[in-house]
């Protein structure tokens, strides 16, 4: 492939009580009948927001409870309550694993789709894809659409009241942007829209970054407080969509493809966020790419600033022997794997022992710590 290729959301719109706008931005976009999917703790949270707004602007719909799985039984089903009420758009709201699924139900459906998430947890949002995994939550394949969602809603004040955990598990996976995107330019490797890198995506990701490093730790202070901020606003917004048009049009290398390779485990580890897992393979990426002790120690810093775990024991692997770690590697460097967009050669045996020296980098940065 030679071609840049950059893709992005019709519309995104950010900012304080937007949830109660969704009706007139929803029949901005098309006048039919909608299926709106949440799950059980986000109908209370702003899923009956959105649908007394639906109300309001004079949009039919459908609701559908969602049963906690990105999974191909469960977008069958939902695809199915949407045929049955001749549903032209999805509404997804709520986190990454709804959202994902109501892209797919809308690719089904060949409508529209609109997302709404209830936190900054990852940059799911603007993508033309989802992750799927089995009904038991093991990952099994991305899934890639023709087009990117028509309308993002991101209300910052449904964002503040979530769980401090839930941002800064998305700024974990948006720091992982522009590590990635980096490899896979320098790699001239084919991104997840198909292409290669385009100067805006790089600038993005650069951008991504930046924000994250000069807002990250005062915004996940005010949502310890359920504050809607100027650092808040910035953040969210590179979690959201810088991260999003970042890892999509920039490329993802070694940090997601270590994710999906914890995923094979069993245990505790299932508990952890998409992010909290992101942020050790972005550290082990860095160790695979042999960056110095400064730049791996930054990263280390700022993720132990926001709680993320930095260590095997943070991850509840403390118990994980060579051959749990291996099959990790292994899962991680299957042959359609992004760790492949890495600009060298990368093994199983490889991986296995840049998550070993992650773990070891972390651990003796938290002993120099103690020691000061």
């Amino acid at each position: 492939m030679t071609e840049r290729i950059f893709i992005s959301p019709g519309k995104y719109v950010q900012g304080r009580d937007v949830t109660d706008k969704a009706g007139e931005y929803v029949k901005g976009i098309n006048d039919g009948k909608a299926l709106v999917i949440a799950d059980d703790i986000v109908w209370d949270i702003a899923g009956n927001r959105v649908l007394e707004s639906l109300d309001k602007a004079g949009v039919q719909y459908t609701k559908a409870v969602f049963n906690g799985e990105a999974s191909t039984n469960e977008i069958n089903r939902l695809a199915g309550l949407g045929k049955e009420g001749q549903a032209t758009i999805v509404i997804g709201v709520g986190g990454g694993k709804t959202l994902d699924t109501a892209k797919a139900v809308s690719d089904q459906l060949g409508g529209y789709s609109v997302i709404i998430p209830t936190t900054a947890s990852t940059d799911a949002p603007t993508s033309a894809l989802s992750v799927i995994y089995s009904d038991e939550g093991v990952f099994e394949s991305y899934k890639f659409y023709n087009k990117n969602p028509d309308l993002i809603l991101v209300d910052t004040k449904t964002i503040a009241g979530a769980p401090p955990r839930f941002l800064s598990s998305g700024i974990a996976d948006a720091l992982a942007t522009w590590v990635e995107a980096r490899a896979v330019i320098e790699a001239r490797a084919t991104t997840m829209a198909g292409g290669l890198t385009t100067i805006a995506a790089e600038a993005i990701a650069r951008k991504c970054e930046e924000v994250l490093f000069d807002y990250g730790v005062l915004a996940y202070e005010s949502v310890k407080r359920k504050v809607v901020t100027p650092a808040l606003e910035s953040v969210v917004e590179a979690n959201t969509l810088l991260s999003g048009l970042g890892f999509e049009s920039g490329g993802l290398a070694a940090a997601h493809a270590i994710h999906n390779g914890f995923t094979v485990l069993d245990g505790e580890i299932h508990h952890m966020t998409h992010g909290e897992k992101v942020a050790f393979g972005t550290l082990s990426q860095l160790a695979l790419e042999k960056r110095s002790i400064q730049e791996i120690e930054r990263y280390i810093a700022f993720y132990i600033s926001l709680e993320l775990p930095v260590t095997l024991e943070d991850l509840h692997l403390q118990d994980a022997s060579d051959d749990d770690l291996y099959r990790v590697a292994e899962a991680a460097t299957k042959a359609d794997e992004t760790a492949h967009n890495l600009p060298f050669p990368v093994t199983a045996a490889d991986v296995k022992d840049a998550i070993i020296a992650a773990d070891q980098y972390s651990k003796a940065y938290k002993a120099k710590l103690k020691n000061q």
